[in-house]
């Protein structure tokens, strides 16, 4: 047989990391596409679902169920090819986010069982060590939303079912830290330490360090939740879902000057910067669904594929991300 063409080769995917369901794109060139059936593709061993395909690229859903790790994945008709993907592993189930996780400086991630509008569940958010165990955390707290660290390592949450703050100490008591902010969702600190609390019904407060809190900005009311991440130079960003057909992603810079910095996601949620300052965004919109890296220059690319995210958090050497039962876990890429 002669030596396969560049032309036939598995040239590249996009994007290289995924989660179970998430959709991802295989190129290369002259795929069988005119045969009474589409070639099969498989990664790990498992048939993977083809939702459209040329001869250049096939577009296909990474399954269920695989193991976390470098992936193969062969195309019939194309021997001895094969090219490698990324595949999240599971790391915690049976939770209830609807924002970011969090992790501590000590590699600690915090997750939360939020539950239904007004459900008290046994715990609020679990900790789950570095050596993967999950433990209670804290208790007591109806519907906690969204976490933040302050300077000095005390965690914060939010509940949509009060609108109130709760500082967390470091044995898992809460205690009020501030509270009328509304549907309080996202939490996000500045350098000087206030902290930012986004109103699901449109306001963005700043709250001093001793609870006092004041409107800072006005968005659109959001049909979801506020999410926010806080630059290193101290520019809030926001996501808000709306019922519109696209929503923004808003910067607020600290004079409360609002612009918009990217318009192209259908349900934007949440947002973080990693250890390098680059900002990601969780898209939850079917069919384009998964985490992207929005750039300075107001581009976007995908870097990992999943159905129904919420959320997105980094420590130096991992990223993960939430769906809302979910958390996976995958190795840090640089970008």
């Amino acid at each position: 047989m002669p030596p396969t063409s560049s032309r036939e080769r598995l040239t590249s995917i996009q994007p290289v990391q995924a989660v179970g369901g998430g959709r991802i794109t295989i190129y290369g060139g002259d795929f069988p596409i005119q045969q009474p059936r589409l070639p099969e593709v498989r990664i790990g061993d498992i048939a993977a679902r083809v939702v459209c395909a040329s001869s250049t690229a096939i577009a296909a859903l990474v399954p269920e169920g695989l193991e976390g790790g470098p992936t193969p994945i062969r195309i019939e008709g194309r021997p001895g090819e094969t090219i490698f993907i990324e595949v999240a592993s599971v790391l915690a189930t049976g939770l209830h986010q609807v924002d970011n996780p969090l992790f501590d400086r000590d590699g600690n991630l915090y997750v939360t069982y939020s539950g239904s509008r007004g459900q008290e569940v046994p715990v609020s958010i679990f900790r789950v060590t570095v050596s993967g165990v999950r433990e209670p955390f804290v208790t007591g707290i109806v519907n906690p939303t969204s976490m933040a660290f302050d300077r000095s390592g005390m965690l914060y949450v939010s509940s949509r079912f009060d609108g109130s703050i709760y500082r967390i100490t470091p044995d898992g008591q809460s205690e009020l830290f501030a509270s009328e902010l509304g549907v309080a969702c996202g939490l996000a600190f500045d350098r000087d330490g206030r902290l930012f609390v986004g109103d699901r019904s449109g306001t963005i407060f700043r709250v001093s360090p001793d609870g006092r809190a004041k409107p800072f900005a006005t968005l659109p009311p959001s049909v979801a939740a506020f999410h926010l991440a806080m630059s290193p130079d101290d520019v809030l960003y926001v996501t808000a879902p709306t019922l519109g057909p696209y929503d923004h992603v808003y910067r607020i810079d600290p004079t409360g000057e609002i612009s918009r910095v990217y318009s192209g996601f259908g349900r934007p949620q949440g947002l973080a910067f990693d250890a390098a300052g680059q900002l990601h965004v969780v898209e939850a919109l079917a069919g384009d669904s998964g985490l992207f890296h929005l750039r300075p220059d107001g581009t976007v690319e995908q870097v990992l594929a999943a159905p129904s995210l919420v959320g997105v958090a980094f420590s130096p050497d991992t990223t993960v991300v939430a769906s809302n039962e979910t958390v996976y876990r995958l190795r840090r890429r640089e970008h």
